[in-house]
C-alpha cells in the first residue's frame, strides 16, 4: 500500500523539524518546503536551516521565493492598518494567503495529500464536519491565528504537535538528534527585527510626525511624533503628566490625534467584527461563545448576532480592556474555533 504523502512546512526552526521528524515515524512519504519570505540574509538564513533539517531528515526539499508577494501583501497590508491607526495582525493574514492558502496549491501541484506545520493546535475529525481546537498546552496554543481554515483545509491539513508541550517537543528534537533543537524561540513579527514595529514602519516611507495628544474630555495634554507610534492600551511612552494613569484609548489617524483616558475609558461592551470567517457554518443569531480579542486575551463570554453588511455584532456579558480595532476576534465553543474576523 502506497504510503501518504504530505508537505511538510520547514522553518528550521524546532517546532517544524519535529513535526516532520514525527512524520516520518508514523510511517509518511514527507516532502520538505520552505517559503522564503523576507528580504536578505534573514531569508537566506531560513532557508539553510530549513534544508539542514531536511538533510538530517533525509527528505526531498523545496526552496519557494515568495518574498515579492509576501511583500506587496502581508508587509503592505501591515503598513496601511497602521496609516489608519489600526493595529494589525500580520501572522493572521500570512496562514491565510501563504502558509495554507499557497502551501495547499503546492501541495496540489506536486500530487500530495496533505500539508502539516509546526503549529500547536489540533483538529478534531467527526465524520465530515472537522473541527479546529486548542492545543493541549493552554500556554503554545495557536488556534486564534488559524481560525481562517476552511472545512476542505481543515480536512488536509496535519498538526502533528497538538498534543505536545514545548518542553516534550525540545526532548523529541534531542532524541532525534536534530541540529535544530538549539534554536531560540522565534520573535512575534517574521519581518520586524528585534520587535522594533516603530523603526520598520518608518523605514518603509514617510509617515506624518506631529500630532495632538488629547483627553477624552477634549483638552489638549501635549504633541506626539506620529500616530503610527501608539497602540489602543498603551500606557508607557506618552510623556505627558496626570492625575491618573493614562492609557491610550483611542487613534484618529486622519487627524493625527491620540486620545487618551483613565482605565475605565478604556472598556468595551460590544463591538464590530468584519469579513468574518466560519470554520464551522454557523446561524448568528443570539449565538453565546467564548470570544478572544487578541492572543494573550483571556476569553471573554459574549454574545454575536449578525449586524450591517455581513459584519458579526459582539456583545460581552463583562466590558472588555484594550479592544484593539485591526486585531482579530476568534470565537469558541468549548475547546474548538467556530470562526473569526477583523475589529472594526
Amino acid at each position: 500500500m502506497a504510503k501518504k504523502k504530505v508537505l511538510a512546512a520547514l522553518s528550521g526552526g524546532v517546532d517544524s523539524s519535529v513535526m516532520a521528524a514525527l512524520l516520518l515515524k508514523e510511517g509518511y512519504d514527507v516532502i520538505g518546503a520552505h517559503m522564503l519570505l523576507l528580504p536578505g540574509e534573514q531569508a537566506q538564513q531560513g532557508n539553510r536551516d530549513a534544508q539542514r533539517v531536511a538533510d538530517e531528515l533525509n527528505i526531498p526539499f523545496h526552496s519557494l521565493d515568495c518574498r515579492q508577494p509576501f511583500a506587496e501583501s502581508i508587509m503592505a497590508d501591515f503598513c496601511q492598518e497602521y496609516r489608519i491607526g489600526h493595529t494589525p495582525n500580520p501572522c493572521v493574514r500570512c496562514n491565510q494567503q501563504f502558509k495554507f492558502g499557497y502551501l495547499l496549491q503546492v501541495a496540489d501541484a506536486l500530487g500530495v495529500d496533505f500539508l502539516a506545520t509546526g503549529h500547536y493546535a489540533r483538529i478534531d475529525h467527526c465524520g465530515e464536519l472537522s473541527r479546529l481546537c486548542r492545543g493541549e498546552d493552554p500556554h503554545k496554543d495557536q488556534s486564534y491565528f488559524l481560525f481562517t481554515l476552511n472545512q476542505q483545509q481543515l480536512g488536509r491539513v496535519l498538526f502533528p504537535l497538538g498534543t505536545l508541550s514545548k518542553p516534550e517537543v525540545r526532548n523529541l528534537a534531542e532524541s532525534f538528534h536534530l541540529s535544530s533543537q538549539a534554536k531560540s524561540e522565534s520573535q512575534d513579527i517574521c519581518f520586524v527585527t528585534d520587535n522594533d514595529y516603530i523603526r520598520f514602519l518608518e523605514q518603509q516611507g514617510e509617515w506624518p510626525c506631529h500630532g495632538e495628544i488629547c483627553h477624552v474630555n477634549g483638552q489638549v495634554l501635549g504633541h506626539h511624533h506620529g500616530s503610527h507610534r501608539y497602540t489602543i492600551g498603551q500606557r508607557k511612552g506618552l510623556g505627558i503628566g496626570w492625575s491618573e494613569p493614562l492609557y491610550v484609548v483611542a487613534i484618529d489617524a486622519a487627524q493625527q490625534k491620540v486620545i487618551v483616558g483613565e482605565k475605565p475609558n478604556l472598556a468595551c461592551s460590544n463591538l464590530q467584527v468584519r469579513d468574518v470567517v466560519w470554520s464551522v457554518p454557523q446561524q448568528v443569531e443570539n449565538l453565546r461563545v467564548d470570544c478572544r480579542i487578541r492572543y494573550r486575551h483571556h476569553q471573554a463570554m459574549a454574545t454575536l448576532n449578525l449586524g450591517p453588511q455581513g459584519r458579526v455584532e459582539v456583545v460581552f456579558d463583562e466590558p472588555q480592556y484594550g479592544v484593539t480595532p485591526g486585531q482579530c476576534a476568534v470565537f469558541y465553543q468549548d475547546n474548538c474555533v467556530l470562526g473569526g474576523g477583523w475589529i472594526m
